[in-house]
């Protein structure tokens, strides 16, 4: 199931955003750094407080907290004091005796309350019906070094309830990349600032359900470069069409690509864009594929095409924005089209073998939207889909610097960059794990564009509508979702009475 995020603060920081704004608190005496190690550790013990009382009923359920000698392990160890006053069972796993300060105090003081601690046992862990991860918190950089690897696997391979604290142990904070391996928690409570890294990239598998601490740390913090978006912005850009309103006012999108083949692809986008509200859509395509075009969808406009002609180049002329690549093929065909778009001033959607073609001739343009998946990332950048993984911030960065334009970097927390603004939108499921729903997506923002988004806009605006689209279409699971079941989710969550 889907977290609803929107209770989350929209800014994100990274590692050291966050550090930067606890130093400047601290300066100006409005805390020390011990008082946010028992600010995070009462939030902690709350939240499990909360969650014993709710799904377990009784304070007997024992508690096994992993330290370690950061201020993470500080704040488990806070919490582990905290539960032990209350009457709950704790036992506490160190990874060293010797820490941090805050760290130290913390072990002093949860020591002094009677509490014990143990040596590293992988049987204690694989016993836990609930853990608490205080392993490395933000502190990781590089690959988790051997003893606490398999500390975390043994973790993954229990039955218990985890929570993990800021961040589950062996994420990235900035990027979300794992190593070689990280708790999968089934929450996390962040403190502070929401850490950037928790909404993409393998941070979307591991983190579970994300929950905030604010710890009184906002105040301190300077301008995010990161936002997060989600579906609760989609009530400001959906005003109701004036009465009337017509066709012509409504967008006019040509859409090119369905080579021999890959009917549906086009198909699917061609929809997309009139379930968008686009008020004309024309296709270019390959002759053979009018019926499949048409035949469950007459409101589409159809030009079969052979050759590039001059008819080719009106419809390109006629349109207020062009979508181009959902089954374009790398042949001669998708090749000349390709050519053929490029001497177009239209803002263009660019998808699929558009962007593999322009990956062999690189240019920079900057009234279009590049739609990358990191497949085609790493073909746009000439490097492995390993290293788009590692840092998605970077690799949208480094492509919207090539070739310009606003780029959407598709995945788990899609990451959306223009040059000046970065957006997270950790929307969508595993459903769209599925041929066809790339399509969809284009045809959303080529709509979006057309009836007078900005570039930028159209592209956040579309993502969350897509990756909602896809969240109301898993009422029915997700696997086996398909791209076509978007459609009708796409017509409601455009339509700003309906959400």
């Amino acid at each position: 199931m889907a977290q609803d995020l929107s209770r989350l603060p929209t800014a994100l920081y990274t590692q050291q955003q966050v550090r930067e704004a606890e130093l400047l608190a601290v300066a100006q005496g409005e805390v020390t750094l011990y008082e946010l190690v028992e600010r995070a550790g009462y939030a902690a013990f709350q939240y499990l407080a909360k969650h014993i009382a709710t799904e377990h009923n009784t304070e007997s359920t024992p508690l096994l907290m992993l330290v370690g000698s950061g201020n993470n392990g500080a704040d488990a160890l806070v919490c582990a004091r905290l539960a032990l006053e209350a009457g709950n069972v704790v036992s506490v796993i160190l990874t060293k005796t010797t820490g941090s300060v805050e760290y130290e105090r913390a072990l002093t003081a949860y020591v002094n309350q009677g509490g014990l601690t143990q040596e590293i046992d992988i049987n204690v862990i694989s016993e836990a019906e609930i853990i608490v991860d205080g392993l490395l918190g933000t502190g990781v950089r590089g690959e988790v070094r051997d003893d606490i690897a398999q500390l975390i696997k043994a973790v993954n391979q229990s039955s218990a309830w985890v929570l993990s604290l800021d961040l589950p142990s062996g994420i990235n904070p900035d990027t979300g990349a794992v190593a070689n391996v990280a708790v999968m928690a089934d929450v996390t409570l962040c403190f502070g600032g929401i850490k950037q890294g928790l909404l993409t990239s393998k941070a979307r598998h591991h983190s579970g359900f994300i929950e905030f601490a604010e710890l009184g740390l906002t105040p301190f913090f300077t301008q995010s470069s990161v936002q997060r978006v989600g579906r609760e912005i989609l009530k400001d850009y959906f005003a109701a069409r004036a009465r009337d309103s017509h066709k012509g006012q409504s967008g006019k999108v040509t859409v090119i690509g369905g080579d021999f083949g890959m009917a549906g692809a086009i198909r699917l986008a061609s929809e997309a864009c009139l379930r968008a509200g686009a008020g004309l859509v024309t296709v270019i395509s390959r002759p053979e594929h009018q019926l499949t075009v048409n035949v469950s969808r007459p409101e589409l406009m159809f030009w079969g095409c052979d050759l590039v002609d001059m008819e080719v180049y009106l419809r390109l002329g006629w349109a207020q924005v062009i979508v181009l690549g959902p089954g374009l093929g790398k042949h001669d065909w998708g090749y000349n089209l390709f050519k053929a778009a490029g001497l177009s001033d239209k803002p263009c959607v660019l998808d699929a073998d558009a962007l593999n073609l322009l990956s062999h001739e690189p240019r920079c343009q900057n009234n279009w939207v590049l739609t990358p998946h990191p497949g085609e990332a790493a073909r746009l950048l000439g490097c492995s889909v390993a290293e788009i993984e590692q840092d998605r911030f970077a690799a949208a960065r480094a492509i919207q610097q090539k070739y310009g334009g606003v780029v959407l970097l598709k995945g788990a927390g899609t990451v959306i960059y223009d040059g000046k603004t970065m957006v997270v939108a950790p929307v969508g499921n595993p459903g769209l794990a599925s041929g066809g729903c790339g399509d969809v997506l284009s045809g959303i923002i080529g709509a979006l564009m057309a009836q007078g988004m900005d570039n930028m806009q159209a592209t956040i605006v579309a993502v969350v509508v897509h990756g909602s689209a896809a969240d109301l279409a898993a009422a029915h699971g997700e696997r086996g979702m398909l791209a076509s079941d978007l459609m009708p989710f796409i017509r409601q969550l455009v339509n700003s009475d309906l959400l």
